[in-house]
């Protein structure tokens, strides 16, 4: 039996279970398709066989791979390919022996050990806890530097960077009142039009107002504005902040003596933290207008009887809670989206990557925070 390639030989003949074979052609990395599949055609007609002698004469071509494929062929036994009569030179013996040898070493790959469903789900709660706990920490140790830094330079003027703060402002804040005005409009709509829908099967379509009201000045202004800026703004900061890593303009501020954490990190911490109270206010605005209107049109509630009520069954407690989240969703969202640029490592997979942890990570820390502030104002009685 025998099989050529056009690159590589290998013919061989069967006598009482053993085998004599010929090797020729270009034994080389070049060639290793062709040797893969010779030494395939060999395997299922000589498994059984023990190799007699060995041809080599033949070899046009030999290097390491190729090396490593004939001491495969031979089952790791390399003595029949080495003795004399083969016909190697004395530099492709030494090639071969040196091969054989490092094979010789090498530990046999074990499969990995099976593990039941049981075991595996518990290792990847494992994993994903560890995981969980390095983004807390890492978040944490950012946090610090942050406000260590923003300590250092809140009395002294000089080194603020007003300029910057402004742009920011206008990217984060200005730039966002329309889509905060419209989408805290169309949800005060919503809300006021199911309240009034189910509240009419008692009697109280009145009790809308309050509805809006609470739900609004309480949760949903400062809720829905939050996870917008998380979305928007978070991941512009760490898109930003990504590319300058990824461009080396971090290192070579670094080089220059200066301090990323305050030319870069502060002036988005500074302008969200005035940015996102004054949208929440104007969600507030526009969400408690998108429930008037429903009113007005639906429940036949006018304008000022609208307000008189507002004011009169609200109490001021509501907005002020209200208002007192914003600026630590701002903080947290600001610091989040600026540890995750930093943490961009030389590709636009890697920024692509970061960028949606921001996104991820900023509106499961706020909906998680303001579920506990949440309960916690709830047993406080406020």
């Amino acid at each position: 039996m025998s099989l050529q390639d056009d690159d590589a030989l290998l013919r061989w003949t069967v006598s009482d279970d053993q085998v004599d074979l010929i090797v020729a052609g270009g034994w080389t990395l070049r060639h290793f398709d062709a040797m893969q599949a010779a030494i395939q055609r060999y395997r299922p007609e000589c498994a059984s066989c023990r190799v007699r002698s060995v041809d080599a004469t033949g070899i046009k071509a030999l290097d390491t791979v190729g090396a490593e494929r004939l001491v495969h062929l031979l089952d790791g036994d390399a003595q029949p390919v080495l003795a004399p009569q083969a016909g190697l030179s004395d530099e492709r013996r030494a090639m071969v022996k040196a091969v054989a040898g490092a094979m010789d070493t090498l530990e046999p790959v074990s499969p990995p050990p099976s593990r039941s469903s049981l075991a595996q789900l518990l290792a990847n709660i494992g994993e994903a806890t560890v995981h969980f706990w390095r983004q807390f920490m890492a978040l944490l140790g950012f946090s610090g530097l942050t406000l260590d830094s923003l300590a250092r330079n809140v009395l002294r003027p000089s080194r603020w960077r007003v300029t910057s703060i402004v742009a920011q402002v206008e990217q984060t804040g200005f730039n966002a009142v329309p889509i905060i005005a419209l989408l805290t409009f169309l949800v005060g709509a919503v809300i006021a039009f199911l309240g009034a829908t189910i509240l009419a099967d008692f009697g109280a379509t009145t009790y809308t107002i309050n509805l809006v009201g609470f739900s609004f000045l309480r949760e949903f202004a400062v809720l829905l504005t939050a996870i917008l800026m998380a979305g928007r703004t978070a991941s512009a900061f760490t898109a930003q902040i990504g590319s300058m890593k990824v461009n080396e303009e971090i290192d070579a501020i670094r080089v220059q003596g200066l301090n990323p954490i305050e030319i870069l990190v502060l002036p988005r911490v500074l302008a969200m933290l005035i940015s996102l109270p004054i949208l929440t206010f104007i969600g507030m605005i526009s969400g408690v207008a998108g429930g008037m209107l429903v009113c007005v049109l639906s429940l036949d509630i006018s304008p000022q009887v609208f307000l008189d009520t507002f004011a009169e069954d609200i109490p001021l407690r509501h907005f002020v809670l209200g208002m007192a989240k914003a600026p630590v969703f701002a903080f947290l969202i600001a610091v989040i989206g600026c540890l995750e640029g930093f943490k961009v490592r030389g590709s636009a997979q890697s920024v692509g990557e970061h960028t949606t942890a921001a996104v991820v990570h900023s509106i499961f820390v706020v909906i998680l925070l303001d579920a506990l502030a949440a309960l916690f104002f709830m047993e406080m009685g406020w």
